[in-house]
């Protein structure tokens, strides 16, 4: 397990294509590019709150392709939460989830303490090849957490890092540091529970 530090690692998986790099651009600087360019690997840090302290919220943004296998090793072992994503579009992307999916639970363990969630992006594609159901199956059947967003709609984004964070059992993370809350976000608390976003 990876030691108690003032990063908090989230690892984004996914097939080519998907959107995995869209979905980090929009939640840390709140930008969409309409032009595709492959990662081999990016990483953006984000101050957040961490058991009442500020630390890093470190997103790694990994290739989608599958030549750098010690990498994704790597980046399982160092991860505390994983964001497993696919296109709405693509049954295939679904798919090619399933071995990453295996190896974080061949690295992990137990990974019932392991928040993960498995992202179905696109959602505003009219030429779907995947339900909203078939994605909610597949996390029932990993016991994940499921939800499906639009990057470039600004749709479910910072919701879905918000609810990564909320599946942190092991310790407190939220997105807020400064501890004050606009009535909105007051509202949103008592919904949520104990996490809020800045």
């Amino acid at each position: 397990m990876p030691e108690q530090s003032n990063d908090y690692r989230v690892v984004v998986f996914g097939a080519a294509g998907v959107g995995k790099s869209s979905l980090v651009l929009r939640f840390v600087r709140g930008t969409f590019r309409e032009t595709y360019i492959p990662t081999i690997e990016d990483t953006y840090r984000q101050v957040i709150s961490c058991d009442k302290n500020i630390c890093t919220l470190q997103i790694t943004d990994t290739t989608g392709s599958h030549q750098f296998p010690a990498m994704q090793r790597l980046s399982i072992s160092k991860g505390h939460a994983f964001i497993l994503v696919y296109s709405v579009t693509s049954r295939q992307s679904m798919e090619e989830l399933q071995p990453i999916y295996d190896q974080i639970c061949q690295i992990k363990g137990d990974i019932q303490k392991i928040p993960i969630m498995l992202v179905g992006n696109k959602s505003d594609e009219t030429q779907r090849e995947l339900e909203a159901s078939e994605g909610e199956a597949l996390a029932s059947k990993w016991k994940c957490s499921f939800m499906e967003t639009s990057a470039k709609m600004n749709y479910n984004v910072q919701e879905l890092f918000q609810e990564l964070l909320n599946l942190e059992k092991r310790r407190t993370v939220s997105l807020q540091v400064d501890g004050k809350k606009s009535k909105q976000q007051k509202k949103k608390d008592k919904l949520k529970g104990k996490c809020s976003v800045m």
